[in-house]
């Protein structure tokens, strides 16, 4: 193909990267020391990343693998020379071995920012398919996989919500304390294996709905097409099946007695808790966990105080009191509360630093964005740099939004934005975190690189702050 086709590099420039290269390789074995044969072989291998000659690497890689990833001149690795030079071929296989994208050389500059600064965009294009963080563009977030079509406009449809729910192909998920009965493999119990949800269909769970202190959610339906040996497709009359959280406070042992699987059990209400999910399940449960622990806080009306009662499947509350303001037209006293919450990373004016913070509940070593509350009448720029001043003492000026996130802990949604710092001194507010510290871009790689150390570990990568982070790393170029 035409994209493949690699320009030339101009021989004199190759030449003296080649030997640059070759200088600091000997020069990292004290120059006066003889290569090992494993240092030639990565000498070796450096050298056709940058000349392009991929036979003469795939016959090096087959003697050890692990030359894949090592650096020579500058922190340089292979992926790098390669995007340097243009060889397009070879970018293209070390991504196929699972190339990791995220190192940084002593520049602080990743195979994408080098790809994309010497005008190889058919490189830079490759390696941002293969990390849309690359491309300016998130993946998509822990929490917002939305596997169900929420069909607001049944809510209000009280005849087909009936209907829905002594439907046979009905899905139930059972909660308790406001976390939802799971399943894991009994072969693995590891932590790294999800949570599963377990599924009751009307037969199981027809005796709870119908108790008074039971709270039914109305999810959504299924989004997912159905068989084509459906008998009901052919007839024309086949829905997807509909989705119901049931919030219950019987007791959690008997609850577990539907189950017919041996393993099932509830999670404890922790935080850690709530990101071992598949990402398939786990908007499912940030939808029906936020909205049944707005019921269990505001069962009665905070206009009046009188009781309310559920309505439009689960995602309103209606007061029983006629008389009550929240009846009449300009209140909406009713529906499920959301906390909006700015999460920011704020980037030091010099563009290769960023600022993290940490609390006094962190893990050891544990530092990540700023966050705060939006309060009332405040726009999101403001409330950036509000509490980024507050709490780190540092100002900020341009603030950008980049994305935003569910979080269910207990409902919030976790708006994630970028900051420029004006001011670069650090005050930290005691009473609002323990520590505040400038990372350079270096130190932000290497931990998303080798994992978690001693002097830097990162949120989980289920969070926005993970992930505005490394959109960090990807995008921002220091060159």
């Amino acid at each position: 193909m035409q994209r493949n086709r690699e320009p030339p590099v101009p021989e004199p420039l190759l030449s003296t990267f080649l030997t640059k290269v070759k200088e600091i390789l000997n020069a990292a074995t004290m120059a006066s020391l003889p290569l090992t044969a494993k240092e030639q072989m990565m000498e070796r291998f450096l050298i056709a990343a940058a000349r392009g000659d991929l036979p003469q690497m795939r016959i090096l890689l087959t003697h050890i693998l692990s030359l894949i990833n090592q650096t020579g001149y500058s922190g340089w690795t292979a992926l790098m020379l390669a995007a340097r030079n243009g060889h397009y071929n070879v970018v293209e296989a070390l991504l196929s071995q699972s190339f990791d994208k995220l190192p940084v050389n002593s520049s602080s500059q990743t195979a994408y920012d080098i790809a994309k600064f010497w005008g190889h965009s058919h490189i830079s294009n490759l390696l941002a398919k293969a990390d849309n963080s690359c491309s300016g563009v998130l993946p998509e977030l822990y929490f917002c996989r939305e596997t169900l079509d929420r069909q607001s406009d049944k809510r209000t449809d009280k005849t087909w919500l009936e209907a829905q729910q002594s439907d046979p192909n009905t899905v139930y998920l059972l909660f308790s304390n406001v976390n939802p009965m799971v399943s894991r493999c009994e072969l693995d119990k590891s932590s790294e294996v999800p949570n599963k949800l377990c599924r009751f269909r009307y037969d199981g769970v027809k005796d709870l709905i119908q108790k008074p202190k039971t709270k039914l959610i109305f999810l959504g339906v299924e989004k997912k097409k159905p068989p084509s040996s459906c008998s009901q497709v052919q007839e024309g009359s086949w829905e997807p099946p509909a989705w119901f959280a049931v919030g219950t406070d019987e007791d959690a042992t008997e609850l577990l007695k539907r189950c017919r699987e041996n393993n099932c059990f509830f999670p404890k209400s922790t935080n850690r808790n709530l990101l071992k999910y598949s990402e398939e399940e786990a908007g499912i449960v940030a939808h029906a966990r936020s909205v049944l622990v707005w019921h269990d806080r505001y069962s009665f009306c905070p206009t009046c105080g009188s009781g309310t009662s559920l309505e439009e499947g689960g995602h309103k509350r209606r007061c029983l009191n006629s008389e009550c303001r929240s009846l009449k037209d300009g209140y909406n006293t009713c529906n499920p509360r959301i906390d909006p919450v700015v999460v920011m990373l704020v980037v030091h004016p010099d563009r290769n630093q960023c600022l993290l913070g940490r609390k006094k509940s962190f893990p050891v070593g544990m530092f990540s964005c700023l966050v705060g509350f939006i309060e009332p009448g405040e726009a999101i720029e403001d409330a950036v740099r509000r509490e980024v001043e507050a709490e780190s003492g540092v100002k900020v000026g341009l603030v950008r939004y980049i994305c935003s996130q569910p979080w269910p802990m207990p409902s919030n949604l976790m708006i994630g934005c970028l900051a420029i710092a004006i001011s670069t001194n650090i005050k930290v507010d005691q009473n609002e975190i323990e520590e505040a510290r400038w990372f350079t871009r270096q130190q932000i790689a290497e931990s998303l690189h080798r994992g978690a150390n001693p002097a830097l570990m990162l949120p989980p990568s289920q969070t926005i702050a993970h992930q505005l982070i490394r959109y960090w790393i990807c995008k921002n170029a220091n060159l």
